[in-house]
């Protein structure tokens, strides 16, 4: 969801694109006080976010679905037969995942401050590839 609100605050209100965010699980709960307040110093507003669930009709209104993790594009390959480019190869090429926290920390509920650190330099990564998502747009 970092992804949807970063790529929304590049485009401004007047972009062409339809930009959303969908995952494997989707849970009714507010956004992390952490991500939203990092989202909030960046001037993004995601305090109503609400997280969605990938499904078919969702994927079928979109032109270029992308996948944060490995799991993400293999749930939406599996279940709906359809292809997903990794976030790093828009951005930069590269058949690497973004890793969640608990694939990147496995302690990290033992080791909040690691926890914390890795959130926040995700959000910060995700925000300035931003530019380099949209230039390679044209090409996909």
């Amino acid at each position: 969801m970092v992804a949807e609100y970063a790529l929304k605050a590049r485009l401004g209100l007047a972009s062409p694109y339809l930009v959303g965010s969908a995952g494997i699980e989707a849970v009714s709960q507010p956004i992390p006080p952490l991500i939203r307040d990092r989202l909030w110093e960046k001037g993004v507003d995601a305090a109503t976010h609400v997280q969605r669930k990938v499904t078919r009709e969702l994927l079928e209104r979109v032109d270029l679905p992308v996948a944060m993790g490995l799991d993400h594009r293999e749930h939406i390959r599996r279940n709906f037969q359809r292809e997903a480019l990794l976030f790093n190869q828009v951005c930069y090429q590269k058949e690497e995942p973004i890793l969640d926290v608990h694939e990147a920390i496995p302690d990290w509920q033992g080791n909040p401050a690691a926890a914390r650190a890795y959130v926040l330099s995700l959000i910060d990564y995700i925000w300035d590839a931003m530019p380099a998502f949209l230039t390679r747009i044209p090409d996909l």
